[in-house]
């Protein structure tokens, strides 16, 4: 095992240590998570219902500057509907005939902040465009990734920020006969993503 993969598993540790850690919190913040669905106590429901800043102060207190920048912030939101349409379509069409296993999108594109009662309106609809957007990044970039690992699993020669999920199992720049050589071992190496047997 290379010092790459020695740094790479313990930030993959670190990352599942930090899951559980926010997971911890839960308790502490009086909710559950069941089905994928929220459940917060009555007692913080009441509590969130009495943080709620009326729609009118938020804009208001927001600032004329920001509110012109709405039209361009929303008119993103086209392209990036185009694009996640285009990546399920490429994965449907592409990923069975290489081999690759299917992104969960929903692991990514996680919608739930409607749920806080703390918000108001204008709140959860904003939360809800940069849960979408963000998450379809990082469903993007994963798709980018498996995709990468099986046409070109090479490292760059300068460093990138950060590296994706699949790029441990590229080859050092430079690495001509462990490209040619493990080329074809590297483009089926996806067992950490697929789902257990029966599933």
């Amino acid at each position: 095992m290379s010092r790459v993969d020695e740094l790479l598993d313990q930030i993959e540790a670190l990352e599942k240590e930090l899951v559980q850690e926010l997971r911890d919190i839960e308790p502490k913040l009086r909710y559950t998570i069941r089905d994928k669905k929220v459940r917060f106590s009555a007692e913080m429901k009441r509590r969130h219902k009495l943080l709620v800043t009326r729609w009118f102060n938020y804009v208001y207190d927001s600032g004329f500057m920001i509110v012109l920048t709405i039209p361009l912030v929303w008119a993103a939101l086209i392209p990036a509907m185009v694009l996640d349409a285009t990546i399920f379509l490429y994965q449907l069409i592409c990923f069975p005939v290489y081999g690759i296993p299917f992104v969960k999108r929903g692991d990514y594109i996680v919608l739930d902040r409607q749920s806080l009662r703390y918000l108001n309106v204008i709140e959860k609809i904003n939360c809800a465009y940069c849960g979408y957007f963000n998450g379809l990044m990082g469903y993007l970039r994963e798709v980018a990734a498996r995709t990468e690992q099986y046409w070109c699993p090479i490292r760059h020669a300068r460093s990138i920020k950060p590296t994706h999920s699949r790029y441990r199992y590229f080859f050092p720049y430079g690495d001509a006969e462990g490209y040619r050589n493990g080329l074809a071992e590297v483009r089926k190496r996806f067992d950490d993503v697929k789902p257990p047997e029966g599933q």
